[in-house]
């Protein structure tokens, strides 16, 4: 695969990335960057992470991985294989893949970068992905952001591979 494929994603330090179809969290600056950092391109994701979202993001491609042949929405582009998605992407230049946890495992050994914030708390959650291999995975930009009021500290982390996948 010649194109970048990013992950983007919040996670708790405990793993968990979701909780009922939602974050655990209220972080508006994570938001705020996935939106910059997302904007103008296709983003791949499962039906549950789509699902969860209010309404489509503006400026960027929904291409949704399902099993459910029967699926669709307005403004999806459903693929039924990993195949089917990326040939959707067509060839932009990165593939920017955001969720939930069965698609990052999927999608894992084409990951050329990981766009992570770290939230420093231990939710209940149903969703969670393990923690990446820092043999495989090297740390090339951090930002730490305290804790303010109710919302916890957290880090935006940029991990990048160590060989290619």
């Amino acid at each position: 695969m010649t194109r970048a494929v990013a992950f983007y994603l919040a996670r708790a330090d405990n793993g968990v990335i979701g909780r009922d179809g939602a974050l655990p969290w209220r972080l508006p600056a994570d938001l705020k960057r996935f939106k910059a950092m997302t904007t103008g391109k296709p983003m791949l994701m499962g039906r549950k992470t789509f699902e969860s979202f209010p309404s489509l993001l503006p400026g960027r491609r929904h291409i949704v991985l399902t099993r459910d042949t029967g699926w669709s929405a307005e403004g999806a582009e459903v693929a039924h294989s990993l195949e089917d998605a990326l040939a959707l992407a067509g060839d932009a230049p990165e593939l920017a893949v955001i969720g939930g946890a069965q698609i990052y495992a999927l999608l894992l050994p084409h990951a050329t970068r990981i766009e992570v914030t770290e939230v420093h708390l231990t939710p209940e959650g149903d969703a969670a992905v393990p923690a990446f291999d820092p043999a495989n995975w090297a740390e090339t930009a951090r930002e730490a952001n305290p804790a303010e009021g109710d919302r916890p500290a957290f880090d935006f982390v940029t991990l990048t591979r160590r060989t290619a996948p």
